[in-house]
């Protein structure tokens, strides 16, 4: 298509968004729609499809085009992302059947991952999928559906996640992106790029699990009944797309080996650009977003999500003075936590109030505020937690590093960035350089550029350099990070300490 224009709109766990560029990368729109993940059980996290999903990106889309005045046949092609990997299933009609449920935030699927492993083996597992099963595997959480909602499996005519019912409901088509279907663990052969036979047997039929392509390959086009919903123009080219945090890692910049975004969402996640496909028992490894390109992912189950239950909890005094403003009020949490000193007044606070993805892949790990006193202020616990994640993101850059992957470049990403005080104790505590992307536009900015690559705009990814442009650094000072190190020595005990009762609680809250 001729267009001068590219849609982008990703679907993240409490807000969707959507950007339309041109081809050379300028914002020309964008548009958000907040939303919240429902929680119908303890470790239970879900997304209505069609109400979310689908729902927030007809709004979106319609709403780009409306405050733009472009008209829809000036756009060349459509890229979408979403939360993942999730696990939808839809019948032959492609109606959702029950609620999405989401990526490792959602534990439910503990025995599963168990009776697999059982089956299957630990070290055939890591073979066929270069990493354990642990939440973030979608294969349990279908393995789940069979066991616990049978009918609901029955009926299933494809398993989906996020951004692959988006594709569905634009074009028809049945389809996942290579480095979401890795995500699909113990279901995918990471090596041979295909469903493994062996594992569906254990879980589902191959025929319910959707076609494989690459991120920016075209998956179809805008159909009739797509475009009156959402305003599109019919026969718009759709590429595959991808998980969010891959887009957000191609809008942050990611285009060479060394190089890892960490973004700070809701949650922390982070990838890193790898050589060659390579295997852990702690991260996940995968092809990324094209041909011959690899990548080492990992993340955290807490990260902005635990600010925003700070200011919910305990600051409304900054919401009641800034008109109950969400932004302005973290704005003024960010001085706040300048008003207690490096290390929090002797604070050490563990984030691990969803569980824990990795380095520690324990959903039993649970949230701690540790050494409070009569002295301490709301700033020290506001820090504390803050330094929390900090440490977390540390614990995974060490780990990486033994397993021989040490960032030559960290770009970073998200809400979080907007947060200077927490960037600079991230720096600190970890001894690393931050770089910040001068537009954050996020996952819907990477989406826009898969499709420019998708529709032959550009060769490949890697052409991303045209679009980014960095601000200022935020340089680790040495002298934090000597004194940080008591408290991440404090940080890493204090987690070995309580895991024995975390257990213990979690499995008398599920009695």
């Amino acid at each position: 298509m001729t267009g001068e224009y590219l849609l982008g709109v990703d679907i993240g766990t409490y807000s969707s968004k959507g950007v339309l560029v041109t081809r050379s990368g300028s914002v020309v729109a964008e548009a958000s729609v907040a939303h919240g993940p429902a929680m119908p059980k303890l470790g239970h996290f879900e997304h209505d499809a069609d109400g979310v999903w689908w729902s927030d990106f007809v709004a979106i889309t319609r709403g780009l085009l409306a405050g733009s005045g472009i008209e829809a046949g000036r756009i060349a092609g459509v890229g979408t992302s979403g939360i993942g990997p999730c696990v939808l299933p839809i019948d032959s009609e492609g109606r959702p059947l029950r609620p999405g449920i989401l990526y490792g935030i959602d534990t439910r699927a503990s025995e599963e991952i168990a009776d697999l492993e059982r089956k299957l083996g630990t070290r055939w597992i890591r073979r066929i999928g270069k990493g354990s099963l642990s939440a973030q595997s979608a294969g349990p959480k279908i393995l789940w559906i069979r066991n616990h909602e049978p009918e609901v499996f029955d009926r299933t005519r494809w398993f989906l996640t996020s951004q692959a019912y988006l594709v569905h409901k634009l074009t028809g088509a049945a389809t996942i992106d290579v480095y979401t279907a890795s995500s699909y663990a113990p279901l995918f052969d990471a090596g041979g790029l295909t469903w493994n036979r062996r594992a569906a047997d254990c879980i589902t039929g191959l025929e319910k699990l959707p076609k494989v392509c690459w991120s920016t390959e075209i998956a179809g086009e805008v159909t009739a009944e797509a475009a009156r919903q959402t305003g599109l123009a019919e026969g718009t080219p759709v590429i595959a797309g991808t998980t969010d945090a891959a887009a957000e890692a191609i809008s942050a910049g990611v285009s060479a080996s060394g190089d890892m975004m960490l973004m700070f969402g809701s949650t922390i996640f982070f990838i890193a650009r790898t050589r060659e496909l390579r295997a852990s028992r702690v991260f996940w490894c995968s092809s990324f977003v094209e041909r011959e390109t690899y990548a080492l992912a990992g993340g955290m189950s807490a990260g902005g999500s635990l600010t925003t239950w700070f200011r919910d909890e305990f600051g409304r005094s900054e919401m009641d003075l800034e008109g109950h403003g969400g932004e302005n009020a973290f704005a003024t949490l960010s001085k706040l936590a300048e008003e207690s000193p490096p290390g929090a007044n002797g604070l050490v606070a563990l984030p691990y109030f969803a569980g824990e993805r990795t380095p520690l892949n324990d959903p039993d790990a649970k949230g701690v505020i540790f050494g409070l006193s009569l002295r301490h202020a709301r700033s020290d616990v506001y820090r504390a937690i803050l330094e929390g994640i900090g440490y977390g993101i540390a614990h995974n850059l060490e780990v990486m590093g033994r397993e021989g992957i040490r960032p030559s470049r960290i770009l970073t990403v998200g809400g979080g960035t907007k947060n200077t005080a927490w960037l600079q104790i991230v720096a600190d505590i970890a001894g690393v350089e931050l770089a910040i992307p001068e537009i954050q536009m996020g996952a819907s900015y990477g989406d826009a550029f898969l499709a420019a690559v998708g529709i032959g705009a550009y060769r490949s990814a890697a052409e991303i350099g045209q679009w980014v442009r960095y601000r200022e650094p935020v340089v680790p000072r040495r002298e934090y990070h000597d004194r940080y190190r008591a408290g991440f020595k404090r940080y890493r005990e204090l987690y070995e300490a309580t895991k024995p009762i975390m257990r213990e609680l979690s499995e008398s809250q599920a009695m």
